[in-house]
């Protein structure tokens, strides 16, 4: 059974840093896509980033240059370093990813999910 566990959400200033991991567990990703996503309450999934399994990364417009992400193929796992953070970055925070390598970003397009991780950034 293929599990994806978030962590390291939590409530932080504005301006402040938080650090996100998605471990996958019941097979490997490391030529796959692995990214996150975010839901606002009352708000559908907003794409935040991918790491591809070629290597590239990709980013909303509206956390890049503020949000990196690395991954260890070895411990499959991904990480979203998120810096600058803004009171409009507070979601829930899904890790999401697949075992094939694509140019689609849509929620619609991963077939693994986390249960995900709350992020809180107060002013």
């Amino acid at each position: 059974q293929v599990q994806l566990v978030e962590s390291g959400g939590g409530l932080v200033q504005a301006g402040g840093s938080l650090r996100l991991s998605c471990a996958a567990s019941g097979r490997t990703f490391s030529s796959g896509d692995m990214g996150w996503f975010r839901q606002a309450p009352g708000k559908e999934h907003e794409f935040v980033g991918l790491s591809r399994g070629g290597g590239n990364t990709y980013f909303a417009d509206s956390v890049k240059g503020r949000f990196t992400i690395s991954r260890d193929n070895a411990k499959n796992t991904v990480y979203l370093q998120m810096n600058s953070l803004k009171p409009e970055d507070t979601a829930v925070y899904y890790c999401a990813a697949r075992t094939y390598s694509s140019s689609r970003f849509g929620p619609e397009f991963f077939d693994y999910w986390g249960q995900g991780t709350q992020v809180t950034v107060s002013s």
